[in-house]
């Protein structure tokens, strides 16, 4: 029903305001007395067997939500609902920013994906910690693992980007129960830039001494990008082992177009942007599995890129992941997606 009626409905309107409009509908029902149970029993999968406990944390389901769905920390309690394991938050900057001009989403229907230059539009992290508390306090006992993805504002210098990912990591220490650090979004100038070894090891070291004074510290993951050659690779994997850091998430978006069905024209047309869904998945598998393999397993991985079934999620954990992440499938795929693929998993 979905994908044959509620998804040709959906795709008549602008990808970023049919986004804000359903996910407000949802909020709507699901504060409704009832609904929420209704929708756990509908889409949630508990069984022991799906459990993992990786860098710490004990996740219910190794299936979560993407970085870039709930920017600001407003969709936990209903994603839970729909029976992800996980939410990760975010990307949130230390002050509020409005993102780059619109449109800047895009959907690339014959390749089941998304062209996105949002640029960290985000409400800022000290109020997504405000609302992730009130939900930590009403949410019954209920437990939800959350990830806050933090990155610097769009008009902060590289060479001052350590203080950004500071004053996020500190607005949000008591209110996720892990971080990623983004340093492998193509849409804020510059930024990919702190990738490379010395500015990243830098960067991860310094948030790992603020970490390590804290009573309990937090794990720390690396969000990185599929474009990264096998020499920046190797160098990822040195950096973990360096900084100490829990593990690292693979992979962001991507700025290739190869591959793509959608028309050449059209895909030049929409511009500059970050490719995700169905094109990213061989890409995004490949870099799992280096990143396992040159490093003898040594660190947990989250695989994301391309997961719209229990097959392809499979394929992620074969390939050395500990946990997937979805998004893109997820407005492809409805909101069973969840349940399919651990149901699949099974």
């Amino acid at each position: 029903m979905y994908t044959r009626i509620i998804l040709p409905l959906l795709f008549r309107f602008d990808a970023e305001t049919i986004h804000h409009t359903v996910t407000s509908i949802l909020k709507f029902a699901l504060a409704i007395p009832g609904l929420s149970a209704l929708c756990r029993r509908l889409y949630v999968l508990e069984d022991k067997r799906l459990e993992r406990t990786v860098f710490g944390l004990t996740f219910p389901n190794p299936v979560g939500m993407a970085a870039g769905f709930d920017k600001n920390a407003e969709l936990v309690s209903e994603l839970s609902d729909l029976g992800f394991g996980f939410v990760e938050i975010g990307t949130v900057t230390p002050r509020p920013q409005p993102g780059n001009p619109r449109p800047r989403l895009f959907r690339l229907k014959a390749d089941r994906g998304l062209i996105n230059r949002m640029g960290f539009n985000n409400k800022g992290a000290g109020p997504a910690a405000e609302r992730l508390r009130q939900f930590s306090a009403n949410r019954g006992g209920r437990r939800v693992i959350v990830g806050g993805n933090i990155g610097k504002n769009k008009d902060t210098p590289n060479e001052q980007a350590l203080n950004d990912y500071l004053l996020g990591f500190r607005a949000l220490f008591d209110a996720v129960d892990y971080f990623v650090v983004n340093v492998s979004s193509p849409n804020t100038p510059g930024l990919r830039d702190l990738q490379e070894r010395e500015p990243l090891t830098n960067l991860l070291t310094a948030l790992q001494t603020e970490n390590r004074q804290r009573p309990a510290p937090k794990p720390i993951l690396l969000k990185i990008a599929p474009d990264l050659t096998d020499g920046q690779l190797d160098d990822i994997i040195a950096i973990v082992a360096e900084t100490g850091i829990a593990g690292v998430i693979a992979t962001n978006t991507t700025i290739s177009r190869d591959n793509l069905v959608t028309d050449a024209a059209q895909v030049g047309q929409i511009g500059a942007g970050g490719v995700s869904g169905q094109p990213l998945r061989e890409r995004s598998t490949a870099v799992i599995r280096y990143l396992h393999e040159r490093s003898g397993g040594t660190f947990p991985i989250i695989g994301v890129g391309g997961i719209a079934s229990a097959e392809d999620a499979r394929e992620k954990l074969d390939a050395g992941a500990s946990l997937v992440q979805v998004y893109t499938s997820f407005i492809y795929e409805g909101p069973a997606l969840a349940k399919r693929i651990n149901r699949g998993l099974l």
